[in-house]
């Protein structure tokens, strides 16, 4: 999978967004029972076609910023996301990507 030496450098855990809402107990930790539909998006790959690649995010309030506040999630320990990934097709992790035509600068112009 790509991204390994991002991975190496990103925070002990990630924010992954998620097709459906993941049940929470009481104090808001998740129920994992099963499995979690994370959320791919097709990227070109530089040798040509496409890969598919899982988001991540440093934060919640990062995720939330991207994707808006009603996006389920959950969190992942940064060094279990590659085998928590395993089967559901990522080729890479995108960490904190922001959106189409966002360059990050928050003046107003």
């Amino acid at each position: 999978m790509d991204s390994a030496q991002s991975l190496q450098e990103a925070p002990e855990v990630l924010v992954v967004p998620t097709m459906t809402d993941v049940p929470r107990d009481d104090d808001g930790a998740p129920r994992l029972e099963g499995t979690v539909d994370v959320m791919l998006i097709p990227l070109e790959a530089a040798s040509g076609g496409t890969q598919l690649a899982a988001l991540a995010f440093s934060t919640v309030a990062g995720l939330v910023d991207a994707m808006g506040e009603d996006q389920p999630w959950v969190a992942i320990p940064t060094e279990k996301l590659e085998e928590a990934l395993q089967g559901s097709g990522a080729q890479a992790v995108l960490i904190d990507p922001q959106p189409p035509g966002d360059t990050g600068d928050t003046k107003n112009g």
